[in-house]
């Protein structure tokens, strides 16, 4: 019963043919088998989730995540259970509130089994969640706990945040399906800021319907809950500078990905972006950076000695930003922003990597987002959708990226390609 869908879960639920807390019992059951190997949460309470799953169960109305298990990453507030950021400086932490996506899960029948792992502060420095498959690998960052428990089946949905890559990146990795939002569509009330620019909450499933139904709950979007059918897309392929940077595999796989596209019926084309697109991913840095001397001037002037050498090193990095580099980002950035509106008259989504490849072997890093950051300051909705395997038998992921405010689209296509032989 652990892998269900969310999708199915509601449907069971709703008529009756299987109670909410035989669910949780059974996500319940995986992750005491799987924990000790995985390490993807923070917190755990078996006896509060059934209690929750009980009170599901006793009512009568409906919900759009009604019986759903849901992972929540831990710099992302409950009143229930602690919220650590990842950081020392606050364990044990209880928040007197849900952040509002919370608030929205239970609201819709949903049930907080849990807070997932995250890097600390959502930064770089990684938490001790491994990769499912291999635990020799990372599983992505920062949203670690949460990706790593969806791919494991632990949990059907999972919340995780993005300021560079941290949903799409781990998505790619453990083999699951990422989805970013336009940039504001989901309340950010409640969740421990790093870059106030750029953070965006996102989700985690192993299928675009179930990503696009925990987001349509958190965003009060009920138009992501039933995708369109996406009759012939026309579909660009970012023929930018960072494919240099792709590995082997990636690059197989993403145009083995256009390759299959077309032959169902998409209309694609590839798109060499101008010069200026190059700049973003600087400008990406120097923003975030600027913003998260902001975001952790107390930790840094109160709790200096209790983070990590690699968060403490990024921060006094932000500190040499000036405010003419962080303007003259923002400038790039808007330049970008036009430049993208004519694209976006002749395509309706950009394919491009998830990520550079595999996930790398080690735990000292989380992964390049590079192929994620510039998407992340365009702020339109990415998805990444599991495509391929590369060479050692990995999950490589491919990205769909829509114009801001287009999510349904842009899911709609993604779904779409799911659907499709990618690998």
């Amino acid at each position: 019963m652990n892998e269900l869908t969310a999708r199915q879960i509601v449907e069971l639920t709703s008529s009756g043919a299987v109670t909410a807390e035989a669910v949780v019992r059974a996500c319940l059951a995986r992750i005491e088998a799987r924990e000790p190997q995985v390490r993807a949460w923070t917190h755990l309470d078996p006896d509060h989730a059934i209690a929750q799953a009980r009170e599901v169960d006793r009512r009568s109305a409906l919900g759009a995540l009604r019986g759903v298990p849901v992972a929540i990453k831990d710099i992302i507030a409950t009143v229930d259970q602690p919220t650590s950021y990842g950081s020392p400086i606050y364990a044990g932490h209880r928040p007197p509130w849900d952040a509002a996506c919370v608030s929205a899960i239970r609201a819709a029948g949903g049930i907080v089994i849990g807070k997932s792992v995250t890097t600390e502060f959502a930064a770089s420095f990684p938490g001790k969640t491994v990769h499912p498959r291999d635990p020799s690998r990372t599983p992505g960052g920062s949203s670690s706990g949460s990706a790593a428990a969806v791919a494991d089946c632990m949990v059907p949905v999972g919340v995780g945040t993005q300021t560079g890559g941290s949903v799409l990146r781990p998505a790619s990795f453990c083999g699951v399906v990422g989805y970013k939002p336009s940039f504001g569509w989901v309340s950010r009330h409640g969740v421990k800021p790093l870059s106030e620019s750029l953070d965006t909450v996102g989700s985690f499933g192993r299928t675009v319907a179930d990503a696009a139904r925990l987001a349509a709950v958190m965003a009060a979007r009920p138009a992501l809950l039933e995708l369109p059918a996406a009759a012939s897309p026309r579909i660009a392929v970012w023929r930018g500078k960072s494919l240099a940077k792709a590995e082997p595999d990636m690059l197989a796989c993403l145009e083995r990905t256009a390759s299959t596209l077309s032959k169902h019926g998409a209309m694609v084309a590839d798109l060499t972006p101008p010069a200026i697109f190059e700049e973003l991913d600087a400008a990406h840095h120097e923003i975030e950076h600027f913003e998260m001397v902001q975001s952790l001037s107390f930790e840094m002037r109160m709790h200096r000695h209790q983070l990590s050498p690699v968060l403490r090193g990024r921060v006094e990095g932000g500190q040499a930003c000036s405010v003419e580099s962080y303007d003259a980002s923002w400038r790039v950035a808007w330049e970008c922003r036009a430049a993208m509106a004519s694209i976006w008259a002749n395509v309706d989504a950009i394919l491009t990597p998830s990520a550079p490849g595999e996930a790398p072997v080690g735990h000292a890093s989380t992964g390049n987002a590079l192929f994620n950051r510039m998407w992340t300051l365009l702020q339109g909705p990415a998805i990444s959708v599991p495509a391929n395997v590369g060479s050692n038998g990995m999950p490589l992921g491919s990205q769909f990226v829509g114009a801001p405010e287009h999510d349904v689209r842009t899911l709609a296509i993604a779904q779409w390609a799911e659907r499709l032989p990618l690998a």
